[in-house]
């Protein structure tokens, strides 16, 4: 299929939402500056391009990582390009370089429906009736390339609580890690320097048209961004010499956020969940590397398991934030590290309440959110009591209610607002059992070398 000339009126699209096609135009990278340039356009609108800067980062000598890397960042051009795509949702979708649609467009498909669920109940749009890539051709595609990489890992941080436990987790595996991060937050190079490792950081500047459509009115929401950062992690692990690309999802990222109508699953966390961590390392094995290693450490546990062990971490808790007004592109949105008054607030709180004293939870987060009767609802949210779960990357429902059936039973919480409040009606939904909950599962595609280091399961993947 051709790229649209024009909106019908010959003149360049002003409003993304009447473009008829939605073009992947270009997709380069200065070896000299380590800055990649993607290029997308809307008809014959003006083309978008947005930057992402790889620092110090060496050409590979090898020919073969040459190649690999150049086929990470056309897998990188076609995730990042639900940014911009989200804006108009065109109905037709075309690549300058159609092998690139053909490899990638089952993969980008699934990505885009999934990953813009969230976005289009939020807008009341059937994103899957619009999204359209190209289906994979007969043509024999390119073979994925043989690597030698160096057994090290780049590990992902966020500046949150889960981030800062696989990180742990790398190190007292012996995976050599490196932490590595989206964007200049302070924050994040606080939490990675109180565990004495240093931090590199990857930018990305969005095309500075995509801003002006929004404030116009084109379509706008929430988008996959841990896709978008896994894509960019891998190309800069061809770059520097890194076999492993280790992110901190845990099992509960896989639970619907909320059923639509329609009866289709909406995950606000779809690019966290092993759905996608599968979809990716098929296809990362299928057109780059069956050498290059991409999972989540931190698979195998339920968030209360991370926190349980998080709380141990002592050295971190001032110095954390898992409150997202933190993390932003254009930097944060608070003061402080925590705004008292979201869900990603409410679930720290509940959580962390599960494994310390109340004075230790309010010196974490600077307030007692658990002894506040305003945050009633937020928390009713979580539990899924009478509400949904918010659109936020919180634990499973199952599990703020177990740690809410927990505090009920512990004197130091149950006197608090919220927990009288709350408990009695956990006596009329079901509440897991909190054993289970602490338990390592197999669900993962962790290395069996490194589940024999920390004592985790092997996974019941690579079993079959």
């Amino acid at each position: 299929m051709t790229p649209a000339t024009s909106n019908g009126t010959g003149l360049p699209l002003d409003d993304p939402r009447a473009a008829r096609t939605f073009l992947f135009t270009s997709c380069d990278y200065d070896r000299a500056a380590g800055v990649a340039r993607l290029g997308y356009r809307f008809d014959a609108g003006p083309e978008l391009v947005e930057h992402i800067t790889f620092p110090h980062a060496p050409w590979p000598v090898e020919p073969s990582r040459q190649a690999a890397f150049l086929r990470a960042l056309e897998l990188l051009h076609g995730i990042a390009g639900v940014s911009y795509y989200k804006a108009g949702l065109a109905p037709a979708i075309w690549f300058h370089q159609r092998e690139t649609g053909s490899a990638l467009g089952g993969f980008l498909q699934q990505l885009y429906v999934h990953g813009l669920a969230e976005f289009g109940y939020v807008n009341g749009i059937d994103v899957a009736a619009r999204v359209r890539f190209p289906s994979p051709g007969a043509q024999d595609l390119p073979a994925p390339v043989p690597l030698a990489l160096p057994a090290r890992a780049l590990v992902a941080v966020g500046g949150g609580k889960d981030s800062l436990v696989g990180l742990d987790l790398a190190r007292r595996a012996g995976m050599e890690p490196q932490a590595i991060t989206v964007g200049d937050s302070p924050l994040i190079g606080e939490t990675v320097s109180a565990l004495g490792l240093p931090l590199l950081r990857i930018r990305r500047q969005l095309a500075p048209e995509l801003a002006a459509m929004n404030r116009a009115g084109a379509w706008n929401g929430h988008v996959p961004v841990t896709a978008i950062n896994s894509a960019i992690l891998l190309c800069a692990a061809l770059l520097y010499g890194f076999r492993q690309v280790v992110f901190s999802n845990e099992r509960s990222a896989d639970e619907a956020t909320l059923t639509a109508p329609d009866g289709r699953e909406v995950n606000h966390q779809y690019s966290k969940s092993t759905a996608f961590e599968g979809a990716l390392r098929d296809v990362l094995a299928r057109t780059i590397s069956p050498n290059l290693e991409y999972f989540s450490i931190l698979r195998p546990f339920s968030e209360l398991g991370v926190v349980q062990r998080f709380s141990t971490m002592t050295n971190c808790h001032r110095v954390f934030s898992s409150c997202n007004r933190n993390f932003h592109l254009d930097g944060p949105r608070l003061q402080g590290r925590w705004c008292r008054d979201c869900p990603k607030c409410r679930f720290a709180a509940l959580s962390l309440a599960v494994f310390l004293a109340p004075p230790d939870v309010a010196a974490i987060q600077g307030g007692d959110l658990l002894n506040d009767d305003l945050q009633e609802d937020g928390f009713r949210a979580l539990c899924r009591l009478g509400r949904d779960k918010p659109f936020e990357c919180v634990g499973e429902a199952g599990e703020s209610r177990a740690a809410l059936a927990a505090l009920s039973r512990d004197a130091a919480w149950r006197g608090h607002a919220v927990v009288q409040a709350l408990s009695p009606e956990l006596e009329r939904v079901e509440v897991p059992a909190m054993a289970s909950l602490l338990q390592p599962g197999d669900q993962h595609f962790i290395p069996p070398d490194i589940c024999a280091r920390l004592g985790l399961p092997e996974s019941g993947h690579a079993r079959g």
